[in-house]
This record gives structure tokens, C-alpha cells and sequence, in this order.
């Protein structure tokens, strides 16, 4: 085992001085390599004692632990990428969420609209069948009042007139007045309506009263 001499003063726990007169007085072997004297001691010279201890102070220093790293503008930036890279799959994802969440709602404002629409097309249809059913109680009714004449035959001509409310247009062709004829009494009816008690319509169709008046002024 060799020691240099400041290994040595601690080892064996001795003065420099004391240990440069041994050398000098040669009680101590020693060698020189690269200008460093180093004092050799058998380990047989040793006690087990002082060889334990020797081997423990001789153990091998751990290395000093890394500086720590500095941190760089390129660190920075490249920290900052990272999260902005995270940051833009988060956006997409609330996104994507956002998304999903219009198409549900547009589909549940077409359901409801839809459920809407077919509420009040069943409510029209009721209406039409209600307005129907009126309608036919309330012709059912006018002819009840208005007498109709079946001209099976339009050339033939009853004896004697009807009496009653009736049509104009069939009260002339019953008594065997021509097209032309016709289109001329329709008109002196059109220009006495309102003005005239005795022009009757109903729905767009004149009538005449043979019960009440006489509408011989008309026809001539």
C-alpha cells in the first residue's frame, strides 16, 4: 500500500515533520513518481484493525452529482409547443363535443316541429270535416225552402208553372226561353240586384220568388 505523505499524517495520525525526519533518516521506504513521494507500507505490517480502517477511508468517492441544466430559449420554446399542441387537441375536442351537441339539438327542433305540424294538420282535417258537415246541413236546408225543377226534357213545357223559390236559369229554360233570351234577363237581374227586392241570390246564383212577385218586366 502506498500513501502520500498528507494520507499517510492522517492514516497514522502523525506530523509532517515527524514524518519528513523518517524519511530523510530513510525509517520510512518510500518512491518518487512524477514529483510526488509515496511511502510504501506492506499490508502484512498492518493489524486487521488498522487495515479495516484504511480499506474505508480508501473507498472510492461517489461522484459529485450533475449540475443542473440550464435552461435555454430553445427549452422555453419548445415547453411551449408542447402545451400548445395539447392546448389544440383540447379545442378540437370541445369542438367535436360542441358539435354534437347542435346536431341533437337541431334533430330534437325538427322532431318537435314535425309533431307540431302533424297536431295541426290533424286539426285542420278535423276542421275541413266539421265545415263539410256544415255545409251539407245548410244545403240540406235551402233545398228544403227552394223547389227544384227536373227538366227531363228541355223542349217540352209544363202547362202550368211552378210556384216557390226557384233558380233563375232553370225557371227560364222551363218556360222555353232561348240561350240569347236567357243572357239578357240574367243581365237586367244583375243590374237590379240591391235595388230590386224581387232579385234574389244565393252562392252566386239569382232566384226567383213566383209566390210573391211578378217578373213579367224582366222578361219582356
Amino acid at each position: 500500500m502506498r500513501f502520500t505523505i498528507d494520507e499517510y499524517a492522517k492514516t497514522f495520525k502523525m506530523s509532517k515533520e515527524m514524518i519528513q525526519n523518517k524519511l530523510r533518516t530513510k525509517r520510512l521506504n518510500y518512491i518518487i513518481e512524477g514529483g510526488i513521494t509515496y511511502i510504501i507500507v506492506p499490508r502484512s505490517s498492518l493489524d486487521e484493525e488498522k487495515r479495516l480502517e484504511i480499506s474505508q477511508s480508501t473507498k472510492p468517492t461517489p461522484p459529485p452529482a450533475p449540475a443542473p441544466q440550464k435552461t435555454t430559449v430553445g427549452m422555453i420554446i419548445a415547453l411551449y409547443q408542447k402545451e400548445n399542441q395539447q392546448l389544440k387537441l383540447k379545442i378540437k375536442e370541445l369542438e367535436a363535443k360542441v358539435d354534437r351537441l347542435v346536431n341533437d339539438k337541431e334533430q330534437m327542433l325538427i322532431a318537435e316541429r314535425e309533431r307540431i305540424e302533424e297536431i295541426y294538420t290533424s286539426k285542420d282535417e278535423q276542421l275541413k270535416n266539421l265545415l263539410d258537415v256544415i255545409n251539407t246541413k245548410l244545403l240540406l236546408s235551402q233545398n228544403n225552402a227552394i223547389h227544384d225543377v227536373d227538366i227531363s226534357t228541355p223542349t217540352a213545357v209544363s202547362p202550368t208553372l211552378p210556384t216557390g223559390v226557384i233558380e233563375l236559369k232553370r225557371y227560364l229554360k222551363f218556360i222555353g226561353m232561348g240561350s240569347e233570351a236567357r243572357k239578357m234577363v240574367k243581365r237586367r237581374f244583375e243590374l237590379s240586384y240591391g235595388s230590386d227586392i224581387r232579385v234574389i241570390q244565393k252562392e252566386g246564383e239569382f232566384y226567383v220568388d213566383l209566390s210573391k212577385y211578378d217578373y213579367t218586366d224582366f222578361l219582356s
